[in-house]
């Protein structure tokens, strides 16, 4: 055998076809979104992604400033036709991965936005898993990693005046904000809120189109209990209704904060508010930040603007006592 050919043989053998790795991948469907009311782009080869997208952003409109920001999002054939697991996420630095399986995977850079989304048929066809575990994660980690920071907080709010509820989970922040609505108070989030960054003064956005409860706010609510219970991500079972189908009259997607109250169960004959010491609320959210790395130090410092904030614990035993005792704060 020739040297040449020898060579020729040799090349062959470590020549690895550019197609495996899908990097010409044509995403011919797009359209754009305005989650919290920021545009953004989505991106596809598959037009089932955009239908799960009207699904979780189509009852916004635009009303924040452009982000530049677009998702990209490859669906292949893949070689499990199950629903994969839940991903495990991993971040380092400004790296983010989501990873369920070989066929379902995320990585995305949060510093410059770019992104992209690997997954397969199976995953597209099971609406809410997708939704709930890849589209809305990367929509609202990339947002959170520049424009808004993520806070664990329920809102309402009245005469302009929004309240933020707080508290560990079991609390009873998704309940107390509805039962509050339910009574004429303004509604813009159960569980979630997103405070908008670099602002002289605290302003959330909120989920205001929809609220989620757990299995138990049917034995509380009456309306509840024709609304089937809906999987959530992590695999946690709720009830998640539009607001449009529940009997409340006011929402509002955002709204300047006013004060801030810490909730505690407990079995009082009459509710208790309790002043907190400056500054507990901006220590307390930063424990409960979800961001790592230069991004965490960055929400951090945000959330300075709290610091200010008139923060209470309320001490309630049941929804229309703490009600009752909400008012006060105005």
């Amino acid at each position: 055998m020739s040297d040449q050919q020898a060579q020729k043989l040799i090349s062959q053998s470590n020549e690895v076809p550019q197609g495996s790795l899908l990097h010409d991948i044509e995403l011919s469907y797009w359209a754009t979104f305005y989650p919290l009311g920021y545009p953004v782009d989505i991106l596809t080869n598959h037009k089932a992604v955009l239908e799960a997208a009207e699904e979780s952003f189509g009852h916004a409109s635009p009303s924040r400033p452009a982000t530049g920001l677009q998702i990209r999002i490859g669906i292949t054939s893949g070689s499990n036709s199950r629903c994969p697991p839940e991903p495990t996420r991993r971040e380092f630095n400004y790296l983010y991965s989501l990873v369920a399986d070989v066929d379902n995977q995320a990585i995305l850079d949060l510093k410059t936005g770019i992104n992209f989304l690997w997954l397969n048929q199976a995953t597209i066809a099971n609406r809410l898993y997708f939704r709930y575990n890849f589209l809305e994660k990367a929509v609202y980690l990339l947002l959170g990693a520049s424009i808004v920071t993520d806070l664990h907080a329920a809102c309402i709010s009245k005469e302009g005046k929004g309240i933020l509820l707080c508290g560990t989970s079991g609390a009873g922040k998704s309940t107390l904000a509805y039962a509050s609505a339910r009574t004429g108070w303004c509604y813009t989030s159960d569980d979630t809120c997103y405070l908008i960054n670099a602002l002289a003064s605290p302003r959330i956005i909120g989920h205001s189109h929809r609220a989620r409860f757990r299995p138990s706010a049917k034995e509380l609510f009456p309306e509840l209990k024709h609304f089937p219970l809906t999987p959530r991500m992590e695999g946690k079972p709720s009830i998640e209704v539009p607001i449009s189908q529940l009997p409340i009259a006011l929402s509002a997607k955002e709204v300047d904060v006013h004060s801030i109250v810490y909730l505690n169960r407990v079995q009082n004959e009459e509710a208790i508010l309790i002043r907190l010491p400056r500054g507990t609320a901006t220590q307390r959210m930063r424990n409960e930040l979800y961001s790592a790395g230069e991004i965490r130090e960055r929400h951090s410092k945000t959330l300075e603007i709290f610091t200010d904030v008139p923060t209470y614990e309320l001490q309630y035993r049941d929804l229309e006592q703490a009600t009752e005792k909400l008012e006060e704060l105005l």
